[in-house]
């Protein structure tokens, strides 16, 4: 009885902190990052911030310069896109294990991979979680994740003249070029791209940023696309 008790005040426990920590984080989307001096995109993130899209690390830290997990990745799309699974039936709670085998059940990150599985976001199924993306996986698949839920234009690219194109893994390269063309992402003044690098919350809230505003200046036909 004594056990049974402990294990109900250990839950109660964990359920308050819990929400304390979820409390926490709103209180952290309210207060100013004071470490986004010298970014170039501050301005991005702050009104990405204020709109409840993004987080820091606490309540004045963004770290901007820190690299981004593909679970970060994956939470800052479902956020973004206010991606959800409402209006789907179970037959059993779903588990993040049961689309990405490498997954926690019990991670901060569960639930946005199993919106993320559910809404058909091209991520494949032997996913590491706590892997950093690069720029390129990052571009790909915000792409993907544009180009299933946002239901855009079709239009004709010119491809842009990239100085590292050769060093894009196989099928990246046109995610790339369309995030280019739409200038959700950008080259550096080498021409760059850097696609093997780790992408920075800095680039990605950039890119999130550039992506919802494409978007809303952006609309579909309201009739679809003629045949």
């Amino acid at each position: 009885m004594k056990t049974n008790a402990l294990k109900k005040m250990s839950s109660t426990a964990a359920a308050v902190l819990l929400t304390l920590a979820f409390a926490g984080q709103s209180f952290a989307a309210a207060a100013a990052f004071q470490d986004l001096s010298g970014t170039p995109a501050r301005d991005k993130i702050t009104q990405l911030q204020e709109r409840g899209i993004i987080h820091g690390v606490s309540e004045t830290q963004f770290m901007p310069n820190a690299a981004v997990t593909a679970a970060q990745g994956i939470q800052l799309f479902v956020n973004a896109f206010d991606l959800n699974i409402d209006l789907l039936q179970f037959v059993k709670a779903p588990q993040a294990t049961d689309y990405f085998a490498n997954a926690d059940n019990g991670a901060w990150y569960a639930n946005a991979l199993i919106i993320a599985a559910n809404n058909d976001l091209g991520i494949s199924h032997d996913l590491d979680p706590a892997k950093n993306w690069t720029r390129e996986e990052f571009t790909h698949q915000l792409m993907l994740t544009i180009e299933k839920h946002s239901n855009l234009p079709m239009i004709k690219i010119m491809p842009v003249d990239i100085a590292d194109n050769a060093d894009f893994t196989n099928g990246y390269d046109s995610s790339i070029q369309r995030a280019l063309v739409l200038h959700i992402a950008g080259l550096d003044s080498a021409g760059k791209f850097h696609p093997a690098a780790d992408i920075t919350r800095a680039e990605a809230a950039e890119m999130i940023y550039n992506a919802l505003e494409y978007i809303a200046a952006h609309p579909a036909p309201a009739g679809g696309l003629q045949e």
